[in-house]
């Protein structure tokens, strides 16, 4: 799409519900939508919309190994109760490895940047981009939320996603919290609090997959 394409979908779509955002972002993929996830808090609601609409839509996750076993457990009782198509990438080095060599996760606090880029590149980055090339959707739909973070609040429901090369949609963009919660409600899904994302130094921060340093990162694994 053109940017003034994307501009008058992002008007045509900005009052229309997640579901309609959904059926739209479908339509324009040609059987090549993809949905991503962490299995953080709030999960349970992109990939219930995804999945009523496209039940065996592909769902990349990348398993950097630093989970809790609460965020496991969650990840199990999801993929059985929607049946998800899970399509699990994980790093080239194990976190027992990444510990041995590099002295574990970095400590996630703004002291730390450089660190946390570096681990976020090997442990994250990488098996996405391997995800991607894998999969290779046109269509790539994520949870993203505009209240999320400053990175977050400047996209929009349809963006360009310049990392990935692929057109990125985001039905709940225009969420917040509340919301999420009367969704999860209403239909009796799971949600899971003891997240943590060892790739971030807190929860404004983000660990690459949508902000430029990202893609400078993925294009640099590529000239390796």
């Amino acid at each position: 799409m053109t940017p003034d394409q994307i501009a008058q979908a992002n008007a045509d779509l900005r009052d229309k519900p997640p579901e309609e955002i959904v059926r739209w972002a479908i339509a324009q993929a040609a059987g090549r939508a993809i949905v991503s996830t962490n299995f953080r808090p709030y999960e349970a609601v992109i990939l219930h919309l995804v999945t009523q609409v496209q039940p065996e839509i592909p769902v990349l996750w990348v398993d950097h190994g630093y989970n809790k076993a609460a965020t496991y457990r969650h990840a199990e009782e999801l993929t059985r109760l929607l049946k998800l198509d899970i399509r699990a990438f994980v790093p080239k080095m194990t976190a027992a490895h990444y510990d041995a060599t590099h002295g574990g996760a970095p400590e996630p606090t703004p002291e730390n940047e450089e660190r946390i880029k570096a681990f976020s590149t090997v442990m994250k980055l990488e098996p996405f981009q391997r995800g991607m090339k894998k999969l290779a959707p046109s269509v790539w739909i994520t949870a993203l939320r505009k209240v999320q973070n400053p990175n977050r609040a400047g996209l929009d429901i349809v963006s360009h996603d310049a990392n990935f090369g692929t057109l990125k949609v985001s039905p709940v963009f225009y969420w917040n919290d509340k919301d999420m919660h009367t969704y999860l409600t209403q239909h009796s899904l799971p949600n899971e609090w003891d997240y943590f994302d060892p790739a971030k130094a807190d929860e404004k921060r983000e660990c690459g997959l949508h902000a430029a340093w990202g893609g400078a990162a993925v294009g640099a694994g590529d000239q390796r």
